[in-house]
């Protein structure tokens, strides 16, 4: 078997087996393939595209190139929820300690961020002592005495795709459904869990920047979940705007309590409560979303739900002290008010821009080396459809380096939409796919 005839056939449209495909990646993996021609594979890839089989086949390849995590030593269902990215999603945050408290094991394996989208990790790392390092037996232990853990990425994980998605990113490839979906649920089959919830984000923060899209996208992922033996649906959720006020670590820890004690955003609330309705019901333990959400909805009312978080930070080291006053958290040490130059209603917030201001204002990675200053951040005042005076606060913004503020000030400025006319105001929660077909909201 050649890699050239491999190309070649692809290239001319034709369907590629599950040897080739095998052939393609371990060879690759393992440095056999040079990046030139895997580079070819992916061109030929990105204009050609895969069927379901390739896909599933693909995926397959690119699990079987690092280890798979068993969790069988882990009682009862373990779910897992992934979502595609965004800026001020905090959901995780949330979303685990929520659906433990509802008695849902979450073992999860969650990443920092890189350029405008946050990570998880990083956001929790942000209260002082938290770590995401820690053994098997550890892991384990918490998952099953507490319900949940949360831990880093290994690089033992799926190493196949760390590979290509950096020859991707150079190769003008990364906009493929079939890679996309590759890489995403290579990566959420080998952490071990039995049934998977993604939240598909759609907008300008997003991969997708179409419903159309999105919704392909949670139909391809949900494929290869189902043909792999885990139950899988997609949520199709709207990333045109940043998700709730916060922005930036602390400040995102700071927001994920108030919702955990049902004080958060609106928007936030609802997205967790939906995503985490599904969670449970993917479980067996619900018949309908009503009875799911009226539970969730029961354990953020009676403190259990704050609760599981404080037991999970706690669990990983972190300084419950910080949690129990959120002023203790890391804070910078200089903020600035973005006051609007128009009057009007709110059309539209840039949600790439908002993500890159605040990476500008320290919240996050310009490079995998770049050091985050963990109170950076910037906080919403004003989200689409709300009604903005000329010098009232459009949002406040956070960092510990001075001079960044003022940089992060413009770029904040030229995301906003401000017109005279009441704006349209896109659905929060688009549908769903699952295996049983796609439902619109």
């Amino acid at each position: 078997m050649r890699i050239n005839d491999i190309i070649l056939k692809k290239r001319n449209d034709g369907k590629l087996s599950k040897e080739e495909i095998d052939f393609a990646i371990a060879n690759f993996s393992n440095g056999t393939i040079p990046d030139y021609q895997f580079a070819a594979f992916l061109m030929a890839i990105y204009f050609q595209k895969l069927d379901k089989d390739e896909t599933i086949a693909l995926t397959r390849a690119m699990i079987n190139s690092g280890n798979v995590i068993d969790l069988s030593g882990i009682k009862g269902v373990k779910v897992d929820k992934h979502s595609t990215g965004g800026v001020g999603d905090k959901t995780s945050l949330i979303v685990g300690p929520l659906v433990a408290a509802a008695g849902i094991k979450i073992a999860k394996l969650s990443g920092r961020g890189l350029g405008h989208t946050g990570g998880t990790i990083d956001k929790l790392e942000s209260i002082s002592g938290f770590s995401v390092e820690m053994t098997e037996q550890q892991f384990f232990k918490n998952v099953n005495e507490i319900g949940i853990a949360i831990g880093g990425q290994t690089a033992e994980l799926v190493p196949a795709d760390k590979k290509i998605y950096a020859l991707r990113d150079v190769t003008c490839t990364v906009e493929n459904i079939s890679l996309i979906a590759g890489s995403i649920m290579s990566k959420k089959i080998a952490s071990g869990a039995d049934k998977i919830v993604l939240d598909v984000k759609v907008g300008d923060g997003a991969f997708m920047n179409t419903p159309k899209d999105a919704f392909e996208l949670g139909r391809v992922m949900v494929e290869i979940g189902e043909g792999m033996g885990r139950e899988t649906i997609a949520v199709i959720t709207d990333m045109n705007q940043p998700l709730g006020n916060a922005i930036g670590n602390s400040l995102e820890v700071i927001e994920s309590i108030e919702t955990l004690k049902g004080k958060g955003p609106k928007d936030l609330h609802d997205l967790c409560m939906e995503v985490s309705a599904h969670m449970l019901l993917v479980a067996g333990m619900f018949k309908n979303k009503t009875e799911a959400v009226a539970c969730l909805e029961k354990l953020i009312q009676s403190g259990e739900a704050f609760a599981k978080f404080k037991q999970f930070i706690q669990a990983q080291g972190g300084d419950v002290k910080q949690i129990e006053d959120t002023t203790k958290l890391p804070a910078a040490k200089h903020t600035m008010e973005v006051l609007s130059t128009q009057e009007g209603y709110i059309h539209n917030i840039g949600a790439r821009k908002i993500g890159l201001a605040s990476v500008v204002l320290g919240a996050g990675r310009e490079t995998k080396e770049s050091k985050i200053d963990f109170g950076a951040g910037i906080y919403l005042n004003k989200k689409v459809g709300d009604y903005i005076k000329k010098g009232e606060s459009l949002a406040k913004i956070y960092s510990s380096q001075s001079e960044k503020l003022k940089g992060a000030q413009e770029i904040i400025l030229s995301a906003y939409t401000i017109l005279p006319t009441q704006p349209k105001i896109n659905p929060l929660i688009y549908g769903t796919v699952s295996k049983a077909g796609v439902v619109t909201y």
